[in-house]
């Protein structure tokens, strides 16, 4: 991608892209964005109830890869500070800790 960032970064997000936009990310509501696999993992990990869909144009597993990432990604990881809530962890710290 150029010096642009997909629709799905979030503008105090720092990072940069990971490759073209092949997902688009949905909330509860079915308001979405597009995004590359690295953004649409950190928009999904934000996200309650969101959902993930590959473009048309979307190489094989796109949207599967974003999944599992969103999993061990906490929500709006580009904040500082400590995350002791359950809203502030990851699904996976989330799963761990309940014993599952």
């Amino acid at each position: 991608m150029s010096d642009r960032r997909c629709p799905a970064a979030h503008l105090d997000d720092p990072t940069v892209c990971g490759g073209p936009v092949v997902v688009t990310v949905l909330d509860r509501f079915n308001a979405g964005a597009d995004g590359c696999e690295h953004h649409g993992a950190r928009l999904l990990a934000s996200l309650d109830g969101g959902r993930i869909y590959p473009l048309p144009d979307a190489p094989p597993g796109a949207s599967i890869r974003v999944f599992k990432a969103a999993a061990s990604i906490r929500p709006f990881c580009w904040l500082d500070g400590p995350r002791t809530a359950p809203s502030q962890l990851s699904r996976a710290e989330n799963h761990t800790q309940s014993g599952r």
